[in-house]
């Protein structure tokens, strides 16, 4: 009878052990940016992206990155973040882009070092706050298509589509 007591302490013990062990991510939440970036643009549209060159992770860039806006030619973000063979950032870069500079984002892995660089774009006030660690992260999102008409032709397709799989149900 007198080992149930000592086994709850075991148990008890071992919660708070677990619970220690918890890691909380260091990364920003909207809440922090706004905070940290209040202000009115200073012309129509202006945007800010958080900016650094080489920081060993996001958090570095994302903490010292300056506050101002991107010059008027920038309509993106980019962000280019290299990772090791486990996966661990070595180096973030963000900065404001123009288009040309987002045309080329994915992942490709330099055959002599075994470093992964990852490339993003996005469009909008600090929307590059996390950065690309795989294929599926590293895109290029914007808030409208840039050709419009190739987005008109597909929601035709893929409206027509779906009148004929209506259709065919019985």
């Amino acid at each position: 009878m007198k080992s149930w007591p000592a086994l709850a302490w075991v148990i008890i013990l071992n919660l708070i052990d677990n619970n220690l062990k918890v890691v909380y991510s260091r990364d920003f939440t909207m809440n922090d940016i706004i905070y940290l970036y209040p202000s009115t643009t200073p012309y129509p549209g202006g945007f800010k992206c958080f900016t650094c060159e080489n920081q060993p992770d996001n958090y570095q860039c994302n903490r010292w990155a300056p506050d101002e806006y991107c010059p008027k030619e920038s309509r993106y973000c980019y962000t280019s973040h290299t990772m090791n063979a486990t996966g661990e950032s070595v180096s973030v870069t963000k900065r404001c882009a123009t288009l040309e500079k987002c045309v080329s984002t994915g992942c490709t892995v330099s055959r002599h070092t075994r470093l992964k660089t990852c490339t993003s774009c996005c469009e909008g006030n600090i929307c590059n706050i996390r950065v690309p660690g795989n294929s599926t992260d590293a895109v290029f999102a914007t808030k409208s298509p840039l050709n419009r008409t190739t987005a008109h032709l597909h929601s035709t397709v893929l409206l027509i589509l779906c009148i004929n799989l209506l259709l065919l149900l019985p």
